[in-house]
């Protein structure tokens, strides 16, 4: 298996370690529910390193990036960043990815790690003769930042102007001397910042800042804590809610869809807009004590089988049992009784709005949200 720059530091903080996407990756260090409360009240730090990057550059890049990706990236100016999705001719997802805006000729991609090698393949086909696609991976680490002390914390480390800096924008300096592109961007629900560095430099950043935030609270995190923070948020995992025989409306993701251009995709998908999507994606909440809902867990409507679990867990911030999944279109209202089958055992349950989780804003904060 793959292994970040952050291995070593993993190990001596005495984490378990899973395999995911070929990597193997820390899962946890002091506890998963520990850290999702870190991050939900104070702070966290996730090793990312093992997302791809690619580049895309030249002056036909603009060009390439609006073709083959869903959003509108006309839009971005030099130091944007934009959810956005590539897909299939088909419609179905190849991947979603963040979008940034280096310079008017060069953009860079955040995509998921399962994905880099497909993604860089398919870019690389499609940009030909256009664009020079550059696979960066190897070069960068990524550190995530995450919760309401993120920004303070980082603060202290940076010259950069980071209270300044909005939503899904980022800016480069140095952070505790380490060039950095600081990205406000992140996966759990929470404000906080994306870090991305020189891989040789990922050690000396990872303690500078848990050093900067620990008087905040500022815990390391794993993707147990990950997981459980983007499901409680109604975020998608390529691979759970999102795949090649997904698209983005089925997904609930429309709105990162913007129909007047062309793209690779957009007929099947105005296809399927006008005849309606058949199933959409739903959060679940159990109504009564049985388990928690796993991935390929049916979802019941008077017994019958009216669609499946896709992700799920004992959400700590709710303790309740909450789970995201695909059901009937007729299926997905808001308060409807459905039943998960757990194993032998039909389990309550209701489904319910996405986001499970939301966070309090307030003041200029509440403003830079709304306008991003």
């Amino acid at each position: 298996m793959m292994r970040t720059p952050l291995y070593g530091v993993h190990r001596e903080l005495g984490a378990r370690f899973v395999e995911f996407a070929g990597w193997e990756l820390p899962l946890r260090f002091r506890g998963i529910v520990a850290e999702h409360q870190a991050v939900r009240t104070r702070a966290g730090l996730f090793d990312v390193s093992h997302m791809g990057e690619i580049e895309i550059r030249g002056s036909r890049a603009l060009e390439v990036c609006q073709e083959l990706t869903t959003n509108d990236v006309a839009r971005l100016r030099d130091g944007h960043v934009q959810y956005t999705l590539l897909c299939l001719p088909s419609g179905g997802v190849l991947d979603d990815v963040t979008l940034h805006r280096l310079a008017s000729e060069r953009y860079l991609f955040c995509v998921n790690a399962a994905n880099t090698a497909k993604d860089l393949a398919w870019l690389s086909e499609r940009a030909r003769g256009r664009a020079e696609v550059i696979d960066r991976s190897a070069e960068c680490a990524q550190l995530a930042l995450q919760g309401p002390a993120a920004t303070s914390i980082l603060g202290r480390c940076t010259r950069a102007p980071v209270e300044q800096i909005r939503p899904f924008r980022f800016a480069m300096g140095e952070v505790s001397g380490v060039k950095a592109m600081l990205a406000r961007t992140g996966y759990t629900g929470e404000d906080g910042w994306e870090l991305y560095c020189r891989a040789a430099d990922a050690v000396r950043l990872w303690h500078a800042l848990l050093e900067a935030g620990s008087g905040d609270g500022l815990l390391p995190a794993g993707l147990g804590a990950r997981d459980t923070l983007r499901i409680e948020r109604g975020l998608c995992l390529y691979g759970h809610e999102l795949d090649e025989n997904t698209t983005p409306l089925e997904a609930g993701l429309d709105r990162f869809v913007y129909w007047e251009k062309e793209f690779v995709g957009r007929e099947a998908l105005l296809r399927q807009r006008e005849a309606r999507v058949t199933r959409r994606l739903v959060g679940v909440v159990l109504t009564e004590s049985g388990g928690v809902p796993r991935p390929g867990y049916a979802i019941l409507r008077d017994h019958e089988p009216v669609g499946a679990i896709t992700s799920g867990a004992m959400s700590p911030t709710l303790g309740k049992a909450i789970g995201l999944g695909y059901a009937r279109a007729a299926c997905a209202q808001v308060g409807l009784a459905v039943r998960v089958q757990i194993r032998k055992r039909p389990v309550a349950a209701a489904i319910a709005e996405i986001p499970f989780y939301r966070r309090p804003f307030s003041g200029r904060e509440r403003w830079n949200f709304q306008k991003t």
